[in-house]
């Protein structure tokens, strides 16, 4: 991850806020012979006893699953929104091209919980992307018990204890502020990806440059 300062949000609410957004994560780690393994699955946060934990399931006996039975130490990645930005959008054209982006890394201790945390991880990922509708059918207690035996059977849930959180929100604050405001102009133009980074460097414009006019 790119170690620079100002591409870092120290903001709590909003590295939370994001992690909300995206929870479609990587769960990286590494298994017995020292391989990488890795999945994708939703994952959420939580803060307990003055900790942050991460939450969610995967399936058993898979080959990510015994990676982190033999070596508890995780990295879970969050990515949202990325874009191009052209160098010919800043007040000096002649300028490598880049990437504006977010992504939170948090690692972190995975323990895997017994089957009544899994209940309680089937019901709150089923519950978030159905927006919190009680009566879905596909929420937990709508389910047969003859499924939910079966689907328990081959799934586990875990915790992850984050001992480190860090951020890279690239969202162009080392450019001067003409460039800024060109490139925001210039993604506005752009599809669903260059629009919300737009929106994100509007956030900050005031923050990054407390002298520009309006």
């Amino acid at each position: 991850m790119y170690d620079l300062p100002y591409h870092k949000e120290k903001n709590e609410k909003v590295i939370k806020e994001f992690i909300g957004k995206y929870p479609f994560a990587f769960l990286l780690g590494c298994d017995a012979e020292n391989k990488p393994v890795a999945t994708q699955v939703p994952v959420f946060i939580e803060e307990k006893d003055g900790k942050k934990i991460l939450r969610g399931h995967i399936m058993k006996n898979t080959d990510h699953h015994k990676a982190f039975l033999y070596n508890e130490n995780v990295l879970v990645v969050f990515t949202g929104h990325h874009t191009y930005v052209s160098g010919t959008w800043y007040s000096n054209p002649h300028t490598p091209s880049t990437w504006n982006y977010m992504s939170v890394h948090a690692k972190g201790i995975i323990r895997f919980l017994d089957d009544a945390a899994l209940v309680e991880a089937l019901r709150m990922t089923t519950l978030h992307f159905e927006n919190n509708n009680q009566q879905s059918t596909t929420i937990y207690d709508n389910l047969s018990s003859e499924y939910t035996q079966k689907l328990m059977m081959a799934i586990v849930a875990f915790e992850i204890e984050v001992k480190e959180m860090d951020t890279v929100f690239k969202l162009s604050q080392d450019r001067d502020a003409k460039s800024y405001e060109n490139i925001k102009v210039r993604l506005k133009e752009q599809g669903e990806a260059g629009q919300v980074i737009a929106a994100e460097m509007e956030k900050r414009t005031k923050e990054i440059f407390p002298d520009a006019k309006e």
